[in-house]
């Protein structure tokens, strides 16, 4: 049904900027003018043609703002409410908030003091360079390169 409508919807709308362009403008510059549009000049003339424009203009105005309130109607129907005050609905992660809490910095001193403390995992130290160039043996080395 929502499909039918918004296919409605864009005809109306394609419609109406049709029927808009058509109309003289106060300059006489319009589309449904003699500057505009050349095949379009004998189409209608005089009072006849922005009587009927003006009617067109003015339905097709009033189908569109019925089926735009149509659809707004009908998408906030088929969306599902939403509130962040459930009271039983869990909060992210699947834990349930903590009852009691009074505020935000108490229940992460709670937590922090529930979880014990790991530090980093700390690198081997690295051997350390023989001095002046020489190794452990007493034989002069030469840099290696990498």
């Amino acid at each position: 049904m929502q499909t039918v409508l918004i296919v409605v919807h864009l005809i109306i709308v394609l419609a109406l900027i049709a029927v808009v362009l058509l109309q003289r403008s106060e300059g006489g510059l319009g589309l449904g003018g003699g500057g505009g549009g050349g095949g379009v000049a004998g189409f209608m003339t005089g009072r006849g043609q922005a009587n009927a424009l003006t009617r067109a203009t003015a339905i097709l105005a009033a189908l569109f703002f019925v089926t735009s309130m149509t659809l707004a109607v009908m998408s906030h129907r088929t969306a599902a409410p939403k509130s962040i005050f459930d009271a039983g609905a869990p909060a992210q992660g699947g834990k349930a908030a903590p009852t009691g809490s009074d505020n935000l910095l108490d229940t992460l001193r709670k937590a922090q003091d529930r979880t014990p403390e790991t530090a980093p995992a700390q690198p081997a130290p690295a051997p350390a360079a023989p001095a002046g160039g020489v190794d452990s043996s007493g034989v002069p080395t030469a840099p290696q390169s990498r």
